[in-house]
């Protein structure tokens, strides 16, 4: 049971409403974490406004979901793992890629570079020094990348946080974070 409850469309505020019939467009459904944050439309207004200004960012649709399956497996967020998995597929991700993403890793150096960079930042609560840095610098990142790395991980940590204090339920095929291990 979800300790936030899901809010049906119809009792939504008109403002909630206008933003779920959008999400209902781009996305042909309306998850439940949308139905959640709808409670306050200007917390769903402010998600959805940050994540759409960084899908035009710099990043590839491939990379945004494979830093959001790492900082899913980081936090233990089935939810969004859940979620990204199935997006990440959409990407063109293939599953076992998928599932190394999950545990911060990847079959492609530079994607693990990045991926690294997420699961430290996730872990130290940001506090890196400027070797993990010049890490990326040295994989190919330019700071304008580098910089959109680090607004995807903190969007992705709020939807993770988000969810655990929800108890959101998951409405994609699960995933579970508990059963992947550190790159190798």
């Amino acid at each position: 049971m979800q300790n936030i409850a899901v809010i049906e469309k119809e009792h939504a505020s008109p403002e909630a409403q206008e933003l779920l019939a959008a999400v209902e467009k781009q996305l042909g459904m309306v998850p439940n974490i949308f139905l959640t944050l709808a409670h306050s439309p200007a917390a769903l207004k402010a998600y959805l406004q940050f994540s759409g200004a960084l899908t035009a960012g710099k990043l590839s649709p491939k990379l945004r979901e494979q830093i959001a399956l790492a900082t899913a497996g980081k936090n233990h967020c089935d939810y969004c793992a859940s979620a990204h998995t199935l997006l990440g597929g959409k990407a063109g991700i293939k599953r076992e890629e998928l599932e190394l993403n999950l545990t911060g890793c990847s079959s492609d150096a530079k994607t693990e570079n990045a991926l690294k960079f997420v699961t430290e930042v996730v872990d130290k609560r940001g506090e890196i020094d400027k070797a993990a840095i010049d890490a990326l610098v040295a994989a190919g990142f330019s700071s304008e990348e580098i910089v959109e790395i680090v607004a995807h991980v903190g969007m992705n940590i709020f939807t993770n946080y988000f969810n655990h204090i929800a108890a959101t339920e998951i409405d994609f095929p699960l995933v579970s974070t508990r059963a992947g291990s550190a790159c190798s």
